[in-house]
């Protein structure tokens, strides 16, 4: 896959009178660090908002000193407890309901007082993974929005749905940069399906990084993709644009 291939589906969107939106969602946020920093700055000179998703309970308060970007929920503690043979989730299926929200309402309040303002009531659970059952009960832990991984479930009433499609790590191989054509051909495939209408058309193409574990190959990309999408005429939507600011 390459960039020419991308760049024609977005010429078939101009085509048919319609614009390209994205969003980014960056996950696993705690403390400060040099990776942040520089993730902040790709930001701010790319002018592309950023979601960040802070795991509210590992979070330092220094972490929102001077941050600019949205603050999500990733989770509670981001601590698996899945049993055995049950894939990797914070949210475990012998937890109660009850338990599940109450620890998400103590996070939720933790976070929402240390990100003020950057806070969205929006939670982004740790590795993509919640229960279909919970989604329905976020508002009685204060949470109005969700954000996951590939097509969303049908709509459930009082809460907004935005995912993201395109995860730029490679985790089953080497941790690092998923590899060009990868990256592309699934940005690709997901905006033509929305296209031809097999994906929610109005749901934007979502782009999910980890800056904790960016490799040269990540930062590089990034920043390519960031300037090729801005001459492209693509517009980045501000995550608060997306989900209900208050809880």
């Amino acid at each position: 896959m390459s960039w020419r291939e991308l760049e024609e589906e977005l010429a078939r969107w101009r085509d048919g009178g319609r614009s390209v939106d994205f969003w980014w969602r960056d996950d696993d946020a705690t403390a400060p660090s040099k990776a942040l920093e520089r993730l902040s700055r790709l930001s701010k000179a790319s002018q592309v908002p950023l979601a960040l998703a802070v795991i509210p309970l590992n979070a330092l308060p220094e972490l929102f000193q001077g941050l600019e970007a949205t603050v999500l929920m990733h989770g509670t503690d981001h601590r698996n407890r899945a049993a055995a043979g049950e894939k990797k989730t914070e949210f475990a299926a012998a937890e109660s309901q009850g338990e599940a929200l109450a620890r998400l309402a103590a996070a939720r309040e933790r976070l929402a007082r240390l990100a003020g303002e950057r806070f969205l009531p929006v939670l982004a659970p740790p590795w993509n993974r919640f229960k279909p059952e919970l989604v329905a009960r976020l508002p009685a832990a204060g949470l109005r929005g969700l954000s996951g991984y590939g097509a969303p479930p049908p709509a459930t009433p009082g809460i907004t749905q935005v995912n993201t499609h395109v995860d730029i790590i490679d985790w089953r191989g080497t941790r690092g940069f998923v590899g060009e054509d990868v990256a592309l051909r699934l940005a690709l495939t997901h905006l033509a399906a929305r296209r031809r209408g097999y994906a929610n058309a109005s749901e934007p193409t979502g782009w999910l990084t980890h800056h904790a574990v960016h490799d040269a190959a990540c930062w590089e990309f990034l920043e390519r993709l960031f300037e090729r999408m801005r001459a492209a005429g693509v517009q980045w939507i501000d995550p608060r644009a997306l989900f209900p600011s208050r809880s």
